[in-house]
């Protein structure tokens, strides 16, 4: 319903506007005010659409009533009702904002049409508000599937530049200061403390939370520049610890990598993180990083890095056997070496974390690592360590057997199926029975294409096919294809393919059209 309020200090004169207008605008919800003053007043309790102001009052004048209206009000609209046709009065009137002006005496006609004119503009700006409510509601719903999507990605996948502009635009936090990584992990069986672990981190408003993987769960986190990294980090540890009900948080650990300047460097932080949660026993439930002990894999020539992807790829292959010889060679060349023995226990878990993490990565759900005793020499020690291998390959034989052999491709049938729906890797995971972080790793290993790209892909091609129909817009194809955003389509559809969907739409339309050669 439209409301309208009529400010004139003539009773005869508000009379009559309403009833032309009564005719022309049946629904219109109409009030009077006989003066500027008392409309300021009813402009907040009323709240009308429209008023129609006459300029010569006692009192407040009709223009000093629109500034003062129209700066707590702005979205009221105003027509002026004046015997005065001037230009200094028009010059005034436009400064403020004004849409339009009855003259006195004008025809009935005449004040229909220039009220109608308006009254247009308001409903077309109702409809325009209530379609981006409804936009801005729907963007809501999707908001945590791109902030777990986003955080598997920057963690286990390359994340295209375009896409990563309009994720980080949706959630809507600024990435300009440092960054750092968190991982959470949780005891056995607690899994359902996730969604309190990312309300936790929803309420600081300055992270983001990636999907459960087994017990652990991945936080992005931004810098707060008024407080230091470790204050605002050991903030973070202790409400995310604070989410175990009645402080029961026994096997709940928090890792946290160091700060870095990019979200590219993102993975990093996550692997320091995961580095510096290896061993939960800790009686301070949460540790820094840069408080772990040295890597002795990394500073005596085996390089983390290299190993991992070692271990990975003889994972990969079920080559188990070597990955024991590489355990036990290792711990070999300790004891030949003198190397005190604690050390090289330190040392043969790290070993057997990284081979954990590579488990991790294709999806295996494997507890972290820990030797249940203090070896008393080296040949127990090699006897503790193959026996944790063990327990690892039997979790890796466990994960095969639940992996179909055409997972991926089941996965890449339903992107193709789906594309126009808000895909996300945490709910096609739920589908096919794995892990976020393993479809993202397979996907681009077993197809040679990213899971963003392809989706990209599915969506543009679908785009282009929709463009040939000429009486779809390029809005209404942007949100059919699956973009919440026609800007930032355009934006994906220029980079995709090298030019504007407008342009693209004009020589699709151009070949099509035998006229259009000729024009």
């Amino acid at each position: 319903m439209t409301r309208l309020l009529i400010v004139d200090d003539e009773q005869i004169e508000r009379e009559g506007l309403e009833a032309i207008l009564r005719k022309g605008f049946p629904d219109l919800t109409v009030e009077h005010a006989k003066n500027g003053k008392i409309a300021v007043e009813m402009a907040g309790s009323f709240r009308p659409d429209l008023i129609l102001m006459d300029v010569k009052m006692p009192g407040m004048s009709g223009l000093e009533a629109v500034e003062v209206i129209g700066e707590a009000h702005p979205d009221i609209k105003f027509i002026m009702v004046t015997a005065y046709d001037t230009f200094e009065y028009a010059r005034k009137a436009i400064k403020l904002g004004v849409k339009d002006y009855i003259l006195k005496p004008s025809k009935a006609s005449e004040i229909v049409a220039t009220v109608g004119k308006t009254l247009k503009q308001i409903e077309e700006e109702r409809r325009s508000r209530e379609a981006s409510r409804a936009e801005r509601e729907a963007l809501q719903k999707v908001l945590p599937v791109v902030e777990t999507d986003i955080v598997t990605q920057l963690l286990f996948d390359h994340v295209h530049e375009v896409h990563l502009d309009e994720l980080v635009g949706l959630l809507g936090v600024g990435t300009d200061n440092e960054k750092f990584a968190i991982t959470v992990l949780l005891p056995a069986g607690s899994e359902s403390f996730y969604s309190a672990v990312k309300k936790k981190v929803r309420e600081r408003g300055s992270g983001w939370v990636g999907a459960l993987h087994g017990r652990q769960i991945p936080i992005v986190a931004f810098r707060e520049p008024d407080k230091s990294f470790r204050s605002q980090a050991v903030a973070i540890a202790r409400e995310l610890l604070s989410a175990a009900k009645d402080g029961a948080s026994q096997g709940w650990f928090v890792g946290i990598g160091n700060p870095c300047e990019s979200l590219g460097q993102i993975r990093q932080s996550y692997q320091e993180a995961l580095l510096a949660s290896m061993d939960p026993t800790l009686p301070v439930k949460y540790r820094f990083y840069a408080d772990t002990p040295v890597l002795g894999v990394a500073r005596d020539g085996y390089p983390a890095k290299q190993l991992e992807k070692q271990f990975f790829e003889r994972i990969r292959l079920g080559e188990w056997d070597g990955i024991r010889e590489d355990v036990g060679g290792f711990l070999r060349r300790c004891e030949n070496e003198g190397t005190d023995l604690l050390q090289g226990q330190q040392r043969a878990l790290e070993l057997l974390w990284i081979v954990s993490r590579a488990l991790f990565e294709i999806g295996a759900e494997i507890d972290t690592p820990l030797f249940s005793f203090q070896a008393n020499d080296y040949r127990q020690l090699r006897a503790e360590s193959d026996r944790l291998l063990e327990r690892m390959r039997q979790a890796h034989e466990e994960h095969q057997k639940r992996v179909e052999p055409d997972a991926i491709r089941r996965v890449r049938q339903y992107i193709v199926e789906h594309s126009h729906e808000d895909v996300s890797l945490e709910a096609i995971g739920k589908i096919v029975g794995l892990s976020p972080f393993y479809i993202s790793k397979s996907f681009k290993e077993q197809l040679g294409v990213n899971y963003i790209d392809f989706l990209t892909e599915c969506r543009i091609e679908k785009a282009k096919k929709l463009m040939a129909d000429p009486e779809r817009s390029l809005k209404e194809i942007a949100f059919e294809v699956g973009y919440h955003d026609p800007n930032y389509f355009s934006k994906v559809f220029k980079k995709t393919c090298d030019v504007s969907p407008t342009e693209y739409r004009r020589l699709l339309l151009g070949r099509a059209d035998p006229k259009a050669d000729s024009r």
